[in-house]
């Protein structure tokens, strides 16, 4: 008798995972897909686009590429990227996240075991889809120097340079497999709707509230971004095309929020852009990084002022956000749960959160080409091209703990003022 009821219970735990995994892939390539389309992937020559998207796909979660070229002993060149596409993976965990925790929603207690049970069953079918995912990001471009003398030299001597891409099944498994128990995890503790085992029923009045604001803060400045993007596409302000707007909504708009979130908090990034890389960015921010030196530039508020005064808006919004979430926080978190708690738990929140959108906004990607000697392979020269930018989290993690501690304490007082409802 009891087989009767633990079979079925069983399959439909399996079909509650098998729909998280498809839900979350599924949307991860539309919005990839939607993105990559506005670029002008789509017009990439040798059916190049599907596997663009499923290379896109493996770098929002996570997954590495490897870029490789050349042309026989008379050519050759070189490229890489490190960057994740974040509205792809913001998309993909917001959908995963949802599907996982619907029908924990239905139940008032759960158990360790069943949660595991529920996280195992995800991850083995994650682990198939990447496994089919991985070897469709492959592909290899033919590439043109830019000179059509050296084109057609090594058209002559069978020596066009070709640049190739691949997912690495290493990289791609592991950090796929870290994202999804990120995601899951995080889904489970933020969630107002699933219940915690017993065991970590601990969080609730003191890690719980502090994550949901955290994540919050961080979804709000996602769509204040896409406000800000759909007016710039409106109105055409700067000459922006609707086009290239919307293609770094579906690519890469949290890549560049969640950095203004930073820069407000005065967190500081190094970097560089030099020659031609087709990844699009805010003049502003072009112009502070762009560098005929060799080194990196700081890119932080008072740099930014230089060309964009608006950029001082930034601390006004930070605080104003950071507040807000203190005193939520605050409101939704027990009765014994005093200021400097309250301060502890934000800050260790932010800084947790300043260490992710460190990470995560990382970025780092160049190519070139050298033919018969002429040109630069280590992407400096004319017929190369690269970008770069790093945060510096030594000092950006320990502000933002700062900036969380002074928000958690103000907003714990301004809560005692007034009546909770959480």
């Amino acid at each position: 008798m009891s087989h009767d009821t633990t079979a079925p219970s069983a399959l439909r735990g399996w079909l509650d995972a098998l729909a998280v995994v498809l839900a979350g892939v599924a949307s991860m390539v539309v919005v990839a897909a939607l993105g990559l389309w506005l670029a002008g992937a789509s017009q990439l020559p040798g059916s190049a686009f599907v596997p663009v998207v499923a290379a896109t796909v493996v770098m929002a979660v996570g997954g590495r590429t490897e870029l490789s070229g050349g042309a026989g002993f008379i050519a050759s060149s070189d490229a890489g990227i490190t960057l994740v596409p974040l509205s792809v993976s913001l998309a993909g965990a917001l959908v995963t996240a949802a599907v996982f925790v619907r029908p924990l929603s239905f139940r008032a207690v759960t158990s360790g075991a069943e949660l595991v049970g529920r996280f195992a069953r995800t991850a083995v079918l994650w682990l198939i889809a990447l496994v089919l995912i991985t070897p469709a990001a492959r592909h290899t471009f033919t590439i043109s120097v830019g000179n059509s003398l050296l084109d057609q030299l090594g058209s002559l001597f069978g020596a066009t340079p070709s640049v190739g891409f691949r997912a690495t099944y290493p990289a791609t498994i592991g950090f796929g497999l870290l994202w999804l128990l990120v995601v899951l995890a995080l889904a489970v503790t933020v969630s107002r709707r699933a219940p915690l085992p017993t065991r970590l029923l601990h969080l609730e009045p003191s890690f719980r509230p502090a994550a949901r604001v955290t994540v919050t803060v961080l979804l709000a400045y996602t769509a204040i971004g896409l406000i800000a993007a759909i007016v710039v596409a409106a109105s055409g302000a700067g000459g922006a095309d609707a086009g290239d707007v919307f293609a770094v909504v579906f690519l890469g708009l949290p890549n560049l929020a969640w950095l203004a979130f930073g820069l407000g908090l005065g967190a500081t990034w190094d970097g560089s852009v030099k020659g031609g890389i087709g990844l699009p960015m805010p003049e502003a921010l072009a112009s502070v990084l762009r560098t005929t030196g060799k080194g990196d530039v700081p890119l932080n508020l008072s740099s930014l002022s230089q060309y964009d005064g608006r950029v001082w808006l930034l601390p006004l919004l930070a605080g104003v956000a950071l507040l807000a979430a203190g005193l939520v926080k605050a409101r939704r978190s027990p009765p014994g749960v005093g200021h400097l708690r309250n301060a502890l738990h934000l800050a260790l929140a932010m800084a947790v959160a300043m260490l992710a959108v460190g990470l995560l906004t990382s970025v780092h990607a160049h190519y070139g080409l050298s033919l018969f000697g002429i040109g630069d392979v280590s992407a400096s020269g004319g017929l190369g091209g690269a970008v770069s930018l790093h945060c510096r989290l030594l000092t950006a993690v320990p502000i933002a703990a700062g900036w969380g501690a002074v928000a958690g304490f103000i907003g714990s007082v301004l809560a005692s003022w007034t009546p909770k409802n959480r």
